[in-house]
């Protein structure tokens, strides 16, 4: 669909990626579209996903025909950008939700193919951090592929863009790769010093106000939309897990100089990447009060609930 004969409505829409975030855009754009007049949403599978016999991918899959939603086959690796422009052109609205993982030149062979497509409305994969004020040459050199992105974006007219900048899944706080949160002993490792701050948000909150935000009036355009679920220091969250598991948590403080040695010494480490650049605290975190769901009065799951949740017996 070309923006030029668009209506302004999002009706047609593509989601790319059912994973960690996919399936709760989904489910929530789907829930929200049902109040949309001749609206439709369909998901970007690889045939890998589709035909696999994982049991978790099958009861996604499973779900996604169960909530009505069309699966269209395609990948985005092996796919041209005109491959992609060819399916892009039968909606009015893409959002992507595919993450990192499809590689460093992935988020740039998208969103040249929604241009391509005329694509109206495009949601790129940019759920994150505030890369602006990060800005060129940080720790994480998948950033600056997002700024090519943004500069893209920019630089046209024709499809209106919505980036939607989350801060870090909740989640991720305790996933123990990060080691950001030693629970085995009860420790937290805060990146930069206690202080530093970093804006967390769940992936069914992500989920649920990327369909507020899609269906809002008047329409949101050519914009960067700041949600969170809560906005902690890594002192605060020690404290927090204290109070609400009831038992001592120790802090120390791993140092960007620290931090931007252990990269050094292995270049092409993601993890010691990201560790590195939430570290230096910028473009990291934001005022809850100023978020799009703080504004509109929308509940999200903060730390402790999330911490009495899922880590509280």
């Amino acid at each position: 669909m070309s923006a030029r004969n668009w209506d302004g409505t999002s009706r047609k829409i593509l989601v790319i990626g059912a994973g960690e975030l996919g399936m709760p855009v989904l489910r929530n754009v789907v829930r929200r579209a049902a109040d949309v007049a001749g609206s439709s949403v369909d998901v970007l599978l690889r045939g890998t996903t589709i035909d696999s016999t994982s049991p978790a991918k099958q009861r996604d899959v499973a779900e996604i025909r169960q909530l009505g939603i069309g699966i269209v086959r395609g990948d985005l690796v092996q796919s041209t950008i005109e491959d992609l422009a060819a399916i892009f052109r039968d909606y009015d609205t893409v959002i992507g939700c595919t993450g990192i993982t499809a590689g460093l030149d992935t988020p740039m062979k998208v969103a040249q193919a929604a241009l391509a497509a005329e694509l109206p409305r495009y949601f790129p994969w940019q759920f994150g951090v505030d890369f602006d004020v990060i800005g060129r040459g940080s720790p994480q050199d998948i950033f600056d592929s997002q700024l090519d992105v943004r500069d893209l974006l920019r630089s046209q007219q024709d499809t209106e863009w919505v980036i939607i900048s989350t801060g870090m899944f909740m989640n991720y706080l305790f996933d123990a790769d990060s080691g950001m949160v030693d629970l085995p002993n009860d420790t937290v490792n805060a990146l930069g010093t206690v202080d530093t701050a970093v804006t967390v948000t769940t992936p069914e909150d992500i989920g649920a106000l990327t369909a507020e935000i899609l269906f809002t009036e008047p329409r949101i355009r050519n914009e960067i939309v700041y949600v969170a679920g809560d906005t902690i220091t890594y002192g605060r969250l020690a404290d927090t897990l204290q109070s609400v598991l009831g038992r001592p948590f120790t802090l120390q403080v791993w140092s960007e100089p620290q931090l931007m040695d252990e990269l050094r010494a292995d270049p092409d480490n993601m993890t010691r990447k990201y560790r590195a650049v939430f570290s230096q605290g910028r473009g990291v975190a934001w005022d809850k009060a100023d978020t799009f769901n703080a504004r509109r009065g929308i509940p999200t799951t903060n730390l402790p609930d999330w911490i009495g949740s899922n880590l509280a017996s």
